[in-house]
């Protein structure tokens, strides 16, 4: 089948390179949109939406609104920060892992995945979205391959993330038993999260993971991490690059690639604003 060769292509593909653990104390800086509202404006708006810190280094030819097509107020910001944020009635947990699918907890509301390259700092964002809720614990280590197992986070009764192995160096040897038929028959995903690290811009193994994604046929976006690792004329590029992957590549892929750095905590918070969005726990008017 096409598809089981595309799981074990992404199986094979390696690369080098090594993680880096996050200091939590000083990630938490601007974990919140009180803490980012103290900055001034030009930095505040970078941190917001990271694509207008970038788009002065664009030429003017350039089509830039690909990049803009979610744009919620920070009305809808504050929204979705609540539902990040846990109370008694709202609470935010790790609920179990899963080597198969059918070890997974019961599909009982709307579920995002993540999924990326090991070492492309999956885990890491993941912890980045919940550091408001500083009791769940999101490991993140300095070896590549840390997630061995599919991790499910419960957001109260609002929806349930899923923390997926990492796929080519040091993906777990049963990736593909795990991976595939999770994404078939999952009923209530409603969007997976690929994720490409924009230190170098879409690898091989992510264009296998680009093909994993169509043949499925489910709704996906592509996250650009790290952005806060390289200067913009090593990340445009590589931008640029994803971009045009989207536009010629794909057909279940949302057009707008999403800038993240879970240190910098850029792009954060429009993060979990549009997954509160395709949860159907907050309505906008942007299309997505």
């Amino acid at each position: 089948m096409k598809m089981e060769r595309i799981s074990r292509r992404l199986l094979r593909l390696r690369h080098g390179g090594q993680s880096t653990v996050i200091p939590r104390q000083g990630a938490q800086r601007l974990a919140s949109l009180q803490q980012v509202s103290t900055l001034p404006d030009k930095k505040r708006q970078g941190v917001l939406f990271p694509f207008s810190s970038l788009e002065g280094h664009l030429d003017r030819a350039i089509d830039r609104s690909d990049f803009q097509l979610f744009q919620p107020s920070e009305g809808d910001l504050r929204h979705a920060e609540r539902l990040f944020t846990p109370s008694a009635k709202h609470q935010i947990l790790y609920t179990s892992s899963a080597v198969r699918v059918d070890h997974a907890p019961d599909a009982q509301q709307p579920e995002v995945c993540f999924i990326g390259r090991s070492n492309v700092g999956k885990s890491s964002l993941i912890r980045a979205l919940f550091s408001l809720a500083p009791e769940v614990e999101v490991r993140v280590s300095k070896t590549p391959g840390h997630t061995r197992k599919l991790d499910f986070f419960r957001v109260g009764r609002a929806f349930t993330l899923v923390d997926m192995p990492g796929y080519g160096h040091k993906a777990p040897t049963d990736f593909t038993d795990m991976v595939e038929p999770y994404l078939h028959s999952r009923e209530n995903l409603v969007r997976m999260f690929l994720l490409v690290d924009g230190s170098v811009g879409p690898q091989r193994a992510d264009l296998v993971a680009v093909e994993m994604c169509e043949e499925f046929c489910r709704p996906y976006v592509v996250v650009v991490t790290k952005v806060d690792k390289v200067r913009p004329g090593i990340l445009l590029p590589n931008l640029l690059q994803v971009q045009k992957l989207i536009r010629n590549q794909t057909t279940h892929c949302y057009p707008q690639p999403f800038l993240v750095s879970s240190v910098q905590y850029s792009g954060v918070h429009l993060l979990r604003c549009f997954i509160a969005h395709v949860t159907g726990n907050l309505q906008l008017n942007t299309h997505t």
